[in-house]
């Protein structure tokens, strides 16, 4: 088929557009932005156009000829814009792929919501049915784009909406280098208990369930939490960065709520000078809301099954930031700085 991957440059979109031609798929990758991988995809046979999926023509133009519409693009990690953005990237964005979509007779359109849009979960692990409560900008403006999906398909396309929970792996420059960088380090300040549930999602995984899509009828109108199989505390995920990078980790212990303030008021006071804050409110939460998730309807509809476990793919992902240099030779410093201090006194 002839394939459209909105976001096609990014982190997973990159992946899923590789994983599409090595399947044997035309491939037409929408970004706004060239990716690091940008070159490789057209090495790959890839067509890449760079645009916005908030310009009409332009998506128009990446759907000519298009039968299958993967709709990952979307205001993330952006900081020094104004809230406004959100609704129009999110929103207006998918309104205008999808009325693309119909106009050139896609048959099957995939889009890619968060996990996020269930907020702290209360009762965990939460299914698709749990209360939706978004916490930030991001998941409101991906939550409302979800009915959009339905009402303007109107059954004249499928449809599937997949909820992935936290995507990592090789190729990400900043989901988990943040937590990476400071296992490096050989110490990890841990704000509040550590006992916070966290639901890993390896991007190979999050492709399987994407490739599961690809055939007629399946998940056609239903919404899909994606994760892999296990979720974790998240002092386990820290400990076992640790043992992916072969380094001894300390992490001390402190209180969270000082954090909370601090990047409510950093965030509120960097804004007006477009300033990115050191730390913010998302940020923040990962110390202290739950996320964790059933993906039993994934398993019985869609023939899900995570197939890379957290310890491999936190190896495989700890490999590529060294190769990359994002990790460069201070952690075998680390390792070595241990060893020394276990070695007993001389008398």
């Amino acid at each position: 088929m002839r394939v459209l991957v909105t976001g096609g440059t990014g982190f997973t979109g990159t992946a899923l557009v590789r994983r599409l031609r090595k399947a044997g798929h035309d491939v037409v990758a929408l970004d706004y932005k060239d990716g690091l991988q940008c070159d490789a995809l057209r090495a790959l046979g890839a067509e890449v156009i760079l645009g916005s999926v908030t310009d009409r023509a332009m998506v128009e133009r990446s759907m000519r000829g298009v039968e299958f519409v993967f709709h990952l693009a979307a205001a993330f990690r952006e900081l020094n814009v104004p809230n406004t953005f959100y609704d129009e990237v999110n929103v207006g964005g998918t309104r205008n792929v999808l009325e693309a979509a119909l106009q050139a007779g896609v048959w099957k359109f995939v889009y890619c919501s968060t996990c996020g849009v269930h907020g702290n979960v209360d009762r965990p692990p939460a299914n698709e049915d749990a209360p939706i409560q978004p916490a930030d900008y991001y998941q409101r403006t991906k939550y409302e784009a979800e009915p959009l999906v339905k009402q303007l398909a109107g059954g004249r396309m499928e449809t599937v909406i997949l909820r992935p929970a936290a995507i990592y792996g090789p190729g990400d420059p900043e989901r988990f280098f943040m937590i990476f960088k400071r296992v490096a380090d050989g110490t990890f300040p841990m704000f509040g208990s550590g006992r916070t549930l966290y639901h890993p999602l390896y991007v190979d995984n999050l492709v399987d369930a994407f490739m599961l899509c690809l055939a007629p009828g399946v998940g056609n109108g239903r919404e899909y939490l994606i994760a892999d199989e296990r979720y974790y505390p998240i002092e386990e995920i820290v400990k076992a960065v640790g043992r992916a990078l072969r380094v001894p980790v300390r992490i001390p212990h402190y209180p969270v709520l000082p954090v909370v303030a601090a990047g409510h008021l950093c965030e509120k006071l960097c804004k007006p000078f477009g300033i990115t804050p050191p730390i913010f409110p998302r940020r923040v939460d990962w110390y202290r809301q739950n996320r964790a998730f059933d993906i039993g309807r994934a398993q019985r509809d869609l023939g899900y099954r995570p197939r890379i476990g957290l310890e491999e793919g936190l190896r495989r992902t700890g490999e590529w930031y060294r190769e990359m240099g994002y990790l460069p030779r201070r952690t075998r410093l680390v390792v070595e700085r241990a060893a020394i201090r276990a070695q007993p006194v001389g008398r």
